[in-house]
């Protein structure tokens, strides 16, 4: 997308299942994305949006569930959508101190959009993720403010740009440069063909156990640094998995646990200080806000269709960390603290990734 040479440029092909036109979250119809990114000197940080449909998030909720696989982090509103398995805004992703701003925001655009909440109905549940940014970005210094919210979800788009752009600004990847990265996988099951989308905010690693298809392609670059690199991993990573399967809240669960497995491969060992967080949606099935006299039908797959669905993930996630890393670009940022963009260091080392 936008002529970034991503992972498959390389000639480096995860998994067995296809991908989507764009190879991207946004192949799931409905789903677009916005960043507004905020790079000048200290400031390395910004806002990406997630949106899941076209029409209204608040009237037409969608199947939603959350799953953490390691809880060292600030997302807002997961509670609620594992209670009810509902998601009824857009997805906002941001920095750690940054939570509460970009909350604020969802929460203004919301009202504006519904006049009815907090009047003659409840309150709205804002769904907001972060990594913590603060090596390259001040992250005291709360850069982001409430137009950079609305200017990102003012401007999504199906195709957007990866790595070192909106929320990912400021954020590392294995000990180099990280942050946006994105993926699809197409599924064909007896009853239709269908799509698994995958965004992820990276900020996690260090860089001796990165892996790309098995290779220890972190050791290499270690090695050839002559440098250490092995930095406390202090990071995060969330990841938003979007389908258009019809699924229950359960199904969704079960799918979106798999982004261990793509987290894994690529060589993530889930530290102690890494708050993994997945949030996941099915633009399957709308819920109606609004109470009807009829009961709700809700189609789902079989649970023998899983095994390919967990397959999807896993291979949507695995790529898209990687994406992020790939598309990345070198930032000097607070303080002069910088961290270096692989594709540079491929080429600086002369290496080869095609195997």
């Amino acid at each position: 997308m936008y002529n970034q040479k991503r992972l498959r440029d390389y000639e480096v092909n995860i998994g067995r299942l296809e991908t989507g036109f764009y190879n991207a979250i946004t192949d799931v119809e409905g789903v677009t994305v916005g960043h507004v990114t905020l790079s000048q000197g200290d400031m390395q940080t910004g806002v990406t949006a997630i949106i899941p449909h076209q029409g209204n998030m608040f009237k037409e909720k969608l199947i939603a569930s959350s799953h953490v696989i390691n809880g060292f982090g600030k997302t807002m509103g997961t509670i609620q959508m594992q209670e009810l398995g509902v998601l009824e805004t857009p997805i906002l992703l941001t920095n750690t101190l940054s939570i509460g701003t970009v909350s604020d925001a969802l929460i203004q655009y919301m009202l504006e959009k519904n006049p009815e909440i907090g009047r003659s109905t409840g309150t709205v549940n804002p769904i907001v993720g972060e990594c913590n940014d603060m090596l390259l970005n001040d992250v005291r210094a709360q850069y982001v403010k409430k137009e950079h919210v609305f200017e990102a979800l003012q401007n999504a788009s199906t195709e957007f740009l990866e790595g070192s752009v909106g929320a990912g600004t400021g954020m590392l990847c294995y000990s180099l440069k990280g942050g946006i990265g994105t993926s699809s996988r197409r599924i064909q099951l007896e009853h239709g063909k269908y799509t698994v989308g995958v965004l992820v905010l990276s900020n996690f690693g260090i860089l001796s156990d990165l892996m790309i298809n098995g290779r220890a392609i972190g050791q290499e670059l270690k090695e050839a640094l002559l440098k250490s690199w092995e930095e406390k991993d202090k990071g995060s990573v969330i990841v938003i998995v979007a389908t258009d399967l019809p699924v229950s809240e359960r199904q969704l669960n079960r799918m979106i646990k798999r982004s261990v497995a793509g987290l894994s491969r690529t060589g993530s060992i889930i530290t102690h200080g890494s708050g993994e967080v997945i949030i996941g949606f099915s633009t399957a099935t709308k819920i109606p806000h609004e109470k009807s006299a009829d009961c709700l039908t809700i189609p789902t797959i079989h649970e023998e269709d899983m095994d390919t669905v967990f397959r999807a993930v896993g291979e949507a996630v695995e790529e898209s960390v990687l994406n992020s890393l790939v598309t990345a670009t070198h930032v000097v940022g607070r303080d002069g603290n910088e961290r270096p963009a692989f594709k540079d260091l491929l080429k600086k080392f002369n290496i080869n990734l095609k195997q």
